[in-house]
């Protein structure tokens, strides 16, 4: 290599600088020639100079061609520079306003907090626009921003998380699958078209009565209040916990720092157990996950973990010992684990995880959680029995949150223990007005008693006064119902078979009684919507259709706004539009859960789909495709290909 430089440095550099621009493969070829080629200064000098010669004789319009992508290229660059730097320039110098009316803030409200009223950015105040306050960044919020038209409402965003989290993606954040911020998109971003306000601050109370939200900034923060003429509770839910002693020491599965939490424990674990001073016993303990669930969220973190224990720990060199000592367990209250899917789906999945050696515990109920380990009892015996474990995950269910908790508690109306109850136009019961809203996993649609109603349905469909129904009126009356309770269309739809099934005396007509047996049935069939990703979006599309042709129709039907902190001029519709307009229907689209390598879907209707990559692939696009932006989109595309190729990021931070 000495040798080389030397002979390079004897030459003009002239020569150097011609043949590395016009003739590169043949100035390489020369330079590659054997040793004792190279390193004889007669043979390279002739080499390197026929090498001139042939790059002096080369055609012109060659030359020039190359010159004229070169110079074009730094013109280009240069304008682009010259155009993006003016533009990021003169968005630092552009000036802001601020109103007065923001330096002092009216006091009101129950604890003569500050009102506010009016932001510092805003030029205009919106006014003649009603004020719609959005709690929450979830599922259902996000969902209702990006459908709602700009400039028809005043919206302000009140979460603590100034980003929205695609939660169904979570269980592949806690192994290193996907990177953590693959998952999450700035709110402020969501909200820029319709030209929203953002405040990262919790919402602690509502004062339905002056319509104000209170908020907080934090446990040693401010307080204030944010006053509303809509208001769009979507504040999700929290882990059920069921009063289990001991619960702190489990880990939940809610938020990114609960997916980071998880990370970082399962690696300080397999550290620790690759420690030769590790005693054998503590080591088993270390590498004992226990999952408390079988839903799709538990499901699917055993399967993530299973993944990485299998796939990624045994290539970096740690003790082979540790994946014959690794168990992962899934303690199931019910016969089946994903007991809400299709039973060939959770017959797959649970012949899957057994070929997988993943401890399926079904039937059983969790007593108590100690520091190292579990104490659970399996339905029918009276004998405890216990599971170490290094990682506990506890995914059983939701709970309310401390928000809709208080909400409940003051309104009679609201008697579920688990969620706000909703109309079927998600408007929360016990507001007569019609200006509170609920949707996500804090509400539940409230479901239909159709045998309460029995007497309206039947005079109303015995059109020839007859005392029975003929089929043509039942026909007539089913639809009706389907079209005021979405929910019961499903059971409502076979009308010939329900007829036919119902008439007992073969009259050819439905009487009283076994129409009132037909409705008492239904009845018992109805359930409540789960409480989903899927079931909070469609509610906020829904949300944001409906508000936006209320918006539409405010200039014919319209009163006074009835709160004195409202936008100046700011109107609100009368709570008769909000009837006229169709009820929330839910469409089930289908179910998704990862389950190791493998996937499963199910559709409804006892149509399913399990199977290896295809189903993976199938699994993967769906949650592509329901992303909210192109960022998230390239970043999650970028960690499954960096997946493929070097495996899982086995670092911890």
């Amino acid at each position: 290599m000495i040798c080389k430089l030397k002979n390079i440095h004897r030459f003009d550099s002239n020569h150097f600088r011609i043949n590395s621009l016009f003739a590169p493969g043949r100035f390489q070829k020369s330079i590659l020639s054997t040793n004792s080629d190279i390193c004889s200064p007669t043979r390279f000098s002739r080499r390197f100079l026929s090498s001139e010669a042939n790059a002096t004789i080369e055609p012109k319009t060659g030359r020039r061609r190359q010159i004229f992508l070169l110079s074009s290229s730094i013109i280009i660059g240069a304008v682009l520079f010259a155009v993006l730097d003016h533009k990021r320039t003169e968005a630092e110098v552009k000036k802001h306003e601020i109103s007065n009316l923001t330096l002092e803030f009216k006091r009101g409200g129950p604890k003569q907090l500050p009102i506010a009223s009016h932001f510092t950015d805003e030029k205009d105040f919106s006014i003649g626009k009603p004020r719609l306050v959005i709690l929450g960044s979830g599922w259902g919020a996000v969902s209702l921003i990006k459908e709602l038209e700009k400039d028809k409402y005043h919206v302000t965003v009140i979460s603590p998380q100034n980003y929205f989290l695609f939660t169904p993606l979570l269980p592949s954040a806690t192994v290193g699958t996907l990177e953590a911020r693959s998952l999450l998109e700035p709110i402020r971003g969501i909200i820029k078209h319709i030209c929203a306000h953002y405040l990262e601050a919790r919402a602690t109370d509502v004062c339905f009565d002056e319509k104000l939200v209170e908020v907080s900034t934090g446990p040693d923060g401010d307080s204030f209040y944010v006053p509303y003429d809509k208001l769009v509770i979507a504040v999700g839910s929290k882990s059920i916990t069921h009063g289990i002693e001991g619960i702190e020491h489990c880990h939940f599965l809610k938020t990114i720092n609960d997916a980071r939490a998880i990370r970082k424990t399962i690696m300080d674990n397999i550290e620790k157990a690759s420690l030769p001073t590790t005693s054998s016993e503590e080591r088993k303990r270390l590498l004992s996950f226990v999952v408390c669930g079988g839903g799709p969220t538990g499901v699917e973190f055993a399967a993530e973990l299973y993944d990485f224990l299998t796939e990624d720990v045994v290539k970096y060199q740690f003790p082979t010992v540790l994946r014959k000592e690794v168990q992962v367990s899934i303690i199931q209250g019910s016969d089946h684990i994903l007991n809400t899917y299709d039973k060939k789906i959770s017959d797959f999945a649970e012949k899957k995880f057994k070929r997988d050696n993943i401890n399926v515990i079904t039937n059983a109920r969790v007593q108590k959680v100690k520091e190292d380990h579990i104490i659970y009892k399996k339905k029918n015996e009276d004998e405890e029995r216990e599971l170490k474990y290094g990682l506990c995950l506890w995914s059983t269910g939701i709970a309310m949150s401390s928000l809709t908790k208080k909400i409940s508690e003051k309104l009679p109306e609201q008697k579920n223990m688990r969620a706000l109850v909703t109309d079927n136009r998600l408007r929360l019961m016990g507001i007569p007005d019609s200006s509170v809203y609920a949707i996500g996993d804090c509400s539940t649609v409230k479901n239909p008693k159709l045998v309460e109603n029995l007497m309206k349905f039947f005079t109303d469909a015995d059109v020839d006064n007859s005392g029975a129904l003929s089929y043509a009126e039942f026909q007539a009356m089913a639809k009706k119902i389907s079209r005021k309770y979405p929910i019961t269309a499903d059971h409502l739809k076979k009308a010939n078979i329900l007829f036919a099934t119902y008439d007992k005396n073969k009259s050819g007509t439905l009487e009283l009684d076994e129409l009132h047996a037909m409705l008492d049935d239904i009845d018992k069939r109805l359930t409540s919507l789960p409480a989903t990703a899927q079931v909070a979006h469609q509610q906020g599309k829904y949300l944001a259709k409906k508000l936006n042709k209320l918006a539409l129709e405010r200039s014919t039907a319209i009163f006074p706004s009835s709160t004195d902190y409202s936008v100046d001029g700011a109107e609100k519709e009368n709570p008769d539009m909000d009837d006229r307009l169709e009820p929330f229907n839910y469409a089930h689209l289908g179910s998704l859960a990862y389950i190791g390598n493998s996937a499963v879907a199910d559709f409804g209707t006892g149509y399913t789909w399990t199977g290896g990559w295809s189903a993976v692939y199938l699994w993967r696009s769906i949650y592509f495709s329901e992303q909210v932006s192109l960022r998230t989109r390239v970043l999650l595309a970028l960690d499954w290909t960096k997946g493929s190729i070097f495996g899982r990021d086995i670092s911890k931070f």
